[in-house]
């Protein structure tokens, strides 16, 4: 490059920079929607503090119906903001900045459709604000939702107003609200989440479940043993509390895969309409924490973690402690008390959870074997599952004899072997159909099928009755234990 050359490009350098940092005319160091805030709140925006409050991604909803609740009162309308794509980049301090690059001014509102019930959704602000009077003070408040693509994790509301002590009470009424109009309460939700972390977590409404008593087959007293503790103890919650008796509990139902423990749980959410529950299972343990804090809020609650062996198992199995068992040991203890929330924990496996989960009273109080049903309690399920067929009852309970040592989920799959068989011959199903298909289930080429249905490893059916044993937890503990069959 010759001289001539990188005198030019110094002098465009030196003009672009003079540019960039010229004060825009009229003397002003606000943008366009810096000028009219600063008219509102009657001060200079450029000097007052902006107070954020973080909101979990799955409050979103509840979010915008307690600013819209408060906006209402004031009479105030939501608005949005145009600039360019930067301003979701950029806090409200900086969208009322000085526009050199991007002179933000009200606009279009962002919102996004967002499950405010198993069957409904909302429309909801993702990014917009308020320009309202609270406590006779003018406030603005900015509403976001989470991004986790661009490194935001949660929703927020960025609040602006002269008056400190006014942003604090504002922020107290936002969350009082929250609370108070939640749509999550009295809900049966799970938590998802993305690529984006833990921390992305959103809420998924379920339908509640219709189970009844007699829908569960379990041995006498067994469901109303755990129904007791679940469900009893929230409906004397105001004469526990009056005897300083503690509510919170937790519940253990272990025993083989097929025999039950999902059944009970969704019986137990049958029972408690107007409960708030959380549903984590698998992967979604990891959730744990958020479960718990919205317990906390929405008492009272249940939090079900299915399969939690996956996470709880022995610390020696995996080399060291896991963080994710320490997640699901301090949601267990975080809880005061007197908060009326209970945890029912499942397991197929609860020789290899971990002693701190299963010794230590106010995380399992109660623990009941779902075991293999007795022959009573296996006719019963088959003649359940054949409710409607044209079987024979004798035909039904020959096949419940033969099958000792199987699952209700075996006697299910039974009947839809049969079904289908018939199905594809194209005629009737009948005591012949159930009698050749349970002869395929015991064929010794089914044998990972039973296990997969619940049979356990090393029990074949035809062997010895399954019945109730010990506690069935790993070197004992101090918590109730209560062992029956199916």
């Amino acid at each position: 490059m010759d001289r001539q050359t990188q005198d030019f490009a110094e002098l465009f350098r030196r003009f672009l920079e003079e540019i960039v940092h010229r004060e825009p005319e009229g003397g002003t160091t606000l943008s366009p929607l810096g000028v009219q805030l600063q008219e509102f709140l009657g001060a200079e925006v450029a000097a007052l503090p902006v107070v954020t409050h973080p909101i979990a991604a799955h409050r979103l909803v509840d979010a915008d119906v307690a600013l819209a609740d408060l906006a209402a009162e004031s009479g105030s309308e939501p608005m949005g903001v145009s600039g360019g794509q930067m301003r979701e980049q950029s806090s409200l301090a900086e969208l009322v900045a000085p526009p050199h690059r991007f002179p933000y001014r009200t606009g279009p509102i962002d919102y996004v459709s967002v499950p405010s019930g198993p069957e409904s959704t909302r429309r909801v602000m993702s990014f917009g604000m308020h320009l309202l009077t609270f406590q006779g003070t003018p406030l603005v408040a900015l509403q976001r939702a989470a991004n986790p693509e661009r490194g935001r994790a949660a929703a927020s509301l960025e609040v602006l107003t002269a008056d400190p002590a006014t942003a604090d009470a504002f922020i107290a009424e936002f969350g009082r609200r929250m609370l108070a109009l939640s749509v999550l309460r009295g809900q049966v939700l799970s938590f998802t989440g993305n690529e984006y972390g833990q921390s992305a977590a959103g809420a998924t409404f379920l339908p509640r479940p219709t189970v009844s008593a007699d829908d569960v087959v379990l041995a006498p007293g067994v469901l109303d043993a755990v129904v007791r503790h679940v469900v009893g103890v929230g409906e004397q919650r105001e004469r526990l509390r009056a005897q300083h008796q503690h509510l919170k509990r937790g519940v253990l139902l272990y025993g083989p895969p097929g025999t039950g423990k999902t059944l009970t749980v969704r019986h137990l959410l049958a029972r408690t309409p107007g409960t708030t529950a959380v549903l984590l299972t698998g992967s979604g343990i990891r959730f744990v924490t958020e479960a718990a804090e919205l317990a906390r809020a929405m008492q009272p609650a249940l939090v079900v973690l299915e399969d939690v062996d996956l996470v709880a198992s022995d610390r020696m199995m995996h080399h060291g402690p896991q963080p994710l068992l320490f997640e699901v040991l301090d949601a267990l203890d975080g809880l005061d008390g007197d908060a009326d929330v209970a945890f029912v924990l499942t397991t197929n496996r609860v020789e290899v959870l971990e002693r701190a989960l299963a010794d230590r009273p106010g995380r399992v109080d109660l623990a009941v074997e779902i075991a293999l049903p007795d022959q009573e309690s296996r006719r019963r399920l088959f003649a359940r599952y054949a409710d409607g067929l044209p079987f024979g009852a004798a035909a039904v309970e020959a096949a419940a004899d033969r099958a000792e040592g199987t699952t209700g989920s075996f006697a299910k799959e039974l009947v839809r072997r049969a079904v289908l068989s018939a199905a594809e011959a194209g005629r009737e199903v009948s005591d012949d159909d159930l009698a050749a298909a349970l002869d395929g289930l015991l064929d010794d080429r089914s044998r990972l099928t039973r296990s997969l249905l619940g049979t356990p490893s090393g029990s074949e059916p035809g062997e010895a009755e399954a019945g109730a044993g010990a506690d069935g937890m790993s070197g004992g503990g101090s918590f109730v234990s209560y062992t029956a069959g199916y």
